[in-house]
């Protein structure tokens, strides 16, 4: 019997935007999650090739209904990566599909400024907001640091956390937005009721694993090592 819940881990270069040498060094991971009876699928972070991404979920039966955005960075949701390169992203998605695209309520500027999308196709969210999707519901969590507006999504045993946290490691805490004071709060106090039993997804290929139980990422990851704030400052704050 398949399991009514749908869902895919897509990495760039490899399972989409084959010929794309910027994807492959980015090794971004896009999620697609929805209801099998329903059919409805989401995306998450539709950057590089969304038009691909739409297709290989039309492609299993299912229709894009909703985009969701963990943060601003155009390899997340398109636009200027570093002054160099352009990425497509939620802008070409809209041409495709006029489907809503959920951000957090303080990533809404950053995400208009960065990709050029109207605030129109925004959709603002608080923390602790449930979004449902199918039969499903999608607890979005507010995890600044990396961004202002950086979101985890808890969703049917499932963290997709973009760059808040990677199996060993989390975002950077040194680029505009960022606060590593808030990373510290993050790591500790709003991820802090997330179980042992999720499973992490996170946004980067960072390690040999795609994937891992928090209670795992819990024992082994440098960043949830620290004992103070002052010592994790003194590790990460750069």
């Amino acid at each position: 019997m398949t399991e009514r819940f749908y869902f895919r881990q897509l990495l760039s270069g490899l399972d989409f935007a084959l010929d794309d040498p910027v994807a492959e060094q980015m090794v971004n991971f896009v999620y697609a999650f929805g209801d099998r009876e329903t059919g409805d699928a989401v995306l998450v972070d539709p950057a590089y090739r969304p038009a691909e991404l739409i297709d290989l979920v039309e492609a299993d039966g299912m229709h894009v209904s909703a985009v969701f955005a963990t943060h601003y960075h155009a390899d997340h949701v398109g636009g200027n990566l570093g002054g160099r390169t352009e990425i497509a992203g939620i802008v070409e998605l809209l041409e495709r599909v006029d489907v809503p695209i959920h951000v957090q309520a303080d990533e809404v500027e950053w995400v208009t400024k960065r990709t050029g999308v109207g605030q129109d196709s925004l959709v603002a969210h608080d923390a602790g907001d449930v979004v449902t999707v199918g039969d499903f519901a999608v607890s979005l969590i507010h995890t600044p640091g990396h961004t202002p507006g950086s979101q985890c999504l808890l969703v049917n045993g499932r963290l997709i956390s973009g760059d808040t946290l990677f199996l060993d490691g989390c975002g950077r805490t040194d680029l505009p937005g960022s606060d590593p004071q808030e990373m510290y709060r993050t790591l500790t106090q709003r991820l802090a009721d997330v179980s042992d039993d999720t499973v992490l997804f996170p946004g980067h290929l960072y390690s040999a694993d795609p994937s891992a139980p928090m209670r795992d990422v819990r024992q082994h990851n440098r960043a949830l090592v620290p004992a103070s704030a002052e010592q994790w400052l003194a590790m990460f704050a750069h």
